[in-house]
């Protein structure tokens, strides 16, 4: 009978140890939470021989860790806000600004009408190129796009895209020379969504090349080679993000948002959009990668193949 009292009292003592330890611990995790900064990179630890413990200890660190993510990409998001903000603002001042200018010098030179509303006329369209640029940019970045992709022949967007600029061509000297060995050449994607991706590639070299423009079209690509102009010469590995520019001036115009769009409705219909530079001539070449089956095939599984590509490593 006392062994049996004995033996109680000493797992009654162990339990009560155990007891004691998993307080300590809580107390130790409980007090660094209270006292440890929000914005701290610190992780708990647990010295109990204990699975749950443990467990517990794993799940808090990882709602931890997850909780400074969050903080991240909201304080990285608020940094782009900003800037975009002061990019918005002073790519709409300029056009605008050059504007009003131009009408109160009308005011007191009205023998120069004309030519005054010429360039106001000028300064508006500027205008208004930056704000649908702007409009399609916010569009693509926040809401999902699904264009109706299919088998459509690469030539005849991109024919309605350069008779729409040969006002803009004509006046920069520019005859584009188009290269290809089919004439029927295709590609999976939407004709519409492509036509667009062409005029921004278009306004582009107009507006930042060096007087030249061809066209390459080959089996599931094209690409898009210009002179580099007499700015400094654009890195490719950034000529894709928004609002980037090569030089700080602004005095071409645009939103450099142009090449940020072309990648994003290009990767939206399959492909991926990528820049180099060899010599003095940029070339943009836009990929478009073949599909299983074109009866059952959808834009949807299209995707998914592109992300087993990019897996592989084959999109950057």
């Amino acid at each position: 009978m006392l062994t049996a009292l004995i033996l109680a009292l000493v797992v009654l003592g162990g339990v009560l140890l155990r007891l004691l330890a998993y307080r300590r611990q809580l107390e130790y995790m409980a007090r660094v939470l209270e006292e440890t900064p929000a914005e701290s990179n610190l992780c708990l630890t647990v010295w109990m021989d204990s699975t749950p413990a443990r467990r517990l200890c794993r799940a808090v660190n990882r709602r931890l860790e997850e909780g400074r993510r969050l903080r991240l990409e909201a304080l990285d998001s608020e940094r782009k806000l900003k800037y975009t903000m002061a990019c918005v603002s002073h790519d709409i001042r300029t056009p605008l600004a050059g504007a009003m200018g131009y009408l109160q010098l009308l005011e007191g030179e009205p023998e120069r009408q004309a030519e005054y509303l010429d360039i106001v006329q000028k300064r508006l369209t500027e205008l208004d190129r930056l704000l649908d640029e702007l409009f399609l940019y916010t569009k693509l970045a926040n809401e999902p796009l699904t264009p109706v992709c299919g088998e459509i022949a690469v030539l005849p967007p991109l024919e309605e895209a350069l008779a729409e600029f040969y006002p803009q061509l004509e006046a920069a000297g520019i005859a584009p020379e188009l290269r290809f060995d089919r004439e029927d050449q295709t590609v999976w994607a939407s004709a519409e969504t492509l036509g667009r991706v062409y005029r921004n590639l278009i306004a582009n070299a107009i507006r930042h090349g060096g007087g030249g423009l061809s066209v390459i079209i080959g089996e599931g690509e094209i690409v898009f080679c210009n002179p580099l102009g007499p700015e400094p010469a654009p890195d490719p590995k950034r000529l894709f993000d928004r609002f980037y520019r090569s030089s700080p001036a602004r005095e071409k115009g645009g939103a450099g948002l142009g090449l940020a769009i072309v990648r994003e409705l290009v990767e939206w219909m399959g492909g991926e959009a990528s820049a180099e530079i060899e010599g003095d001539e940029l070339r943009i070449k836009l990929t478009f990668f073949e599909w299983p089956g074109k009866d059952t095939h959808t834009n949807a599984s299209l995707q998914g193949q592109n992300a087993l590509k990019k897996d592989e490593g084959r999109i950057d």
